[in-house]
């Protein structure tokens, strides 16, 4: 039985605003406590951010908080309900592993959620034990910190704790529960539940919570993106005007996301309906990884078999997601179910320009390319093709050119390099600005040093199965500052071993 702690020394200040949202939304639970919890890391940079003594978190009751086996004073656990498709197939879901335990207020009155991943089980569990591995809750710390240090948008890790427990898989693993938190854990699935199995005004309530939480200005009369939202409805539909503006607002968030995925080489492996945020975060890194070779087909996921997934995709499977949102509000959009239609295939169609005009300018910044001209995106599409044809590493590349060590490159000597570097010379030699602005321009944009995947599981590894943090910590140290390009980065930024094999994710349940 879980027991209520005092929250003065450690700094929480919940409220429970989803808490107040209809009840079909979710179920009010606790989490099911655990033997003997013990403090595995602690993300005190984000602890200051949200509030929170550092010191404090570090006790005992503390850990017992982000175990489950205590609740802060303020928070009502609850575990969300939401719907999905996964790999294109809809099915109900809901928090199966996971409780919400209310949203902390920072210093700043932002409102972040406080939740526990690997809590035991819930009405949602679906057969499942509730409970979480300790080395895939360790690698969700891992890359949504180095996401964070990138700049892009990401729930991410205040804590990981051990629980004394063993989880089976397909092998006897030790238990583990994470602290996430994020901007909210509203999703895609989320509306569709409401569609699905609530009520019209159980979906407009949702609406307008999301309005308000996340998009305030548009909420208070304000419309999406141009302006051009208010006017797409009649002035007597104003919950239709509401649910264009958040479904306009939520394509805007996606494609700037998408592109940024897509310009550091991210692969998230699993992206169904319940895996994106309505916030315009990252969510749920399950069989996530970065891309070594760059090549479009990349897929790493072990149950992606079909490579729905894969890399060059993801923009495409961002649309079809927001599709099935713009289906849920499709009865808020408009009586017409006609009209409904094509104001949600009107927004939906922004999506492209948008993320090619984030993921152009970004590619235009990796080349140190000020400006733009007409020739630029065929330019970029010509660099790929060669990237693709040498297997040349994604990362690295960018970073030989920002570094200017072109012969690191893997199309170093070849014919077609040599003319296409002849062609972006004299690209860089138009722009406005100098080449020492230039170059600064490229190493703020590309990184050194990403999560490789070999370092990832070289880190888990020595923690899981030898209870040696110290690889972890040397990793999470040099993602801190991904574009710091120093010397001590050096060793980080080498290739694997050539393997026979594959290198495979897994969803980490």
């Amino acid at each position: 039985m879980t027991t209520t702690t005092d929250t003065a020394s450690t700094g929480w200040r919940f409220d429970n605003s989803y808490a107040r949202l209809p009840e079909i939304l979710f179920t009010r639970m606790e989490p099911s406590p655990v033997r003997s919890p013990k403090l595995a890391i602690l993300n005190e940079p984000l602890a200051k951010v949200l509030g929170l003594n550092a010191e404090a978190l570090r006790s005992e009751q503390a850990v017992e908080v982000f175990a489950g086996n205590r609740i802060p004073e303020g928070a009502e656990p609850l575990a969300q309900a939401y719907a999905g498709h996964q790999f294109g197939h809809f099915t109900m879901l809901g928090d199966g592993r996971a409780l919400l335990l209310g949203e902390q207020i920072t210093p700043r009155e932002e409102r972040i959620d406080i939740q526990l991943k690997g809590s035991g089980r819930t009405r949602y569990s679906r057969g499942g034990d509730g409970r979480a591995a300790l080395g895939p809750m360790l690698r969700e710390y891992i890359i949504s910190e180095a996401m964070h240090a990138l700049g892009i948008p990401t729930t991410r890790s205040l804590a990981v704790v051990t629980t004394g427990e063993t989880i089976f898989r397909e092998t006897e693993l030790p238990g583990a529960i994470l602290a996430r938190t994020a901007a909210s854990h509203l999703r895609v699935g989320t509306f569709q539940y409401a569609a699905n199995w609530g009520t019209a005004e159980d979906l407009r309530a949702l609406v307008d919570y999301a309005l308000q939480r996340h998009y305030p200005g548009a909420a208070s009369g304000g419309a999406a993106g141009d302006g051009a939202a208010a006017d797409d409805v009649t002035a007597g539909n104003m919950q239709g005007n509401r649910a264009l503006i958040l479904l306009r607002e939520v394509i805007q968030r996606q494609a700037l996301l998408i592109a940024k995925w897509q310009l550091v080489g991210f692969i998230h492996g699993v992206m169904n309906t319940d895996n994106m945020a309505i916030s315009g975060e990252t969510i749920d890194y399950g069989p996530c990884a970065f891309m070594d070779a760059y090549d479009p087909a990349t897929v790493f996921s072990s149950i992606d078999t079909q490579g729905r997934y894969a890399y060059g995709n993801q923009p495409y499977i961002a649309v079809w997601n927001l599709a099935r949102l713009a289906e849920s509000l499709l009865p808020l959009l408009h009586e017409d179910e006609e009209q409904a239609v094509k104001l949600a295939e009107d927004a939906l169609g922004e999506f492209g320009g948008q993320f090619q005009h984030h993921w152009l300018a970004g590619m235009r910044m990796k080349l140190g390319m000020t400006g733009i001209e007409e020739e630029d995106e065929a330019l970029i599409a010509n660099l790929l093709e060669i990237m693709k044809k040498h297997r040349a590493d994604y990362t690295n590349t960018f970073r030989a050119f920002t570094v200017d060590r072109l012969e690191d490159t893997a199309m170093y000597g070849s014919p077609e390099f040599a003319e296409w570097q002849v062609k972006w010379q004299a690209r860089l030699d138009r722009n406005k600005t100098s080449k020492e602005a230039s170059r600064e321009l490229m190493r703020t944009t590309n990184p050194a040093v990403i999560p490789r995947n070999h370092r990832v599981e070289e880190a888990l590894e020595a923690a899981v199965a030898r209870d040696d943090y110290s690889v972890l910590h040397r990793l999470l140290d040099v993602l801190r500052d991904p574009f710091a390009h120093s010397a001590e980065q050096e060793e980080y930024c080498s290739l694997p071993e050539p393997s026979a094999q594959p290198y495979r994710t897994f969803c980490g349940t």
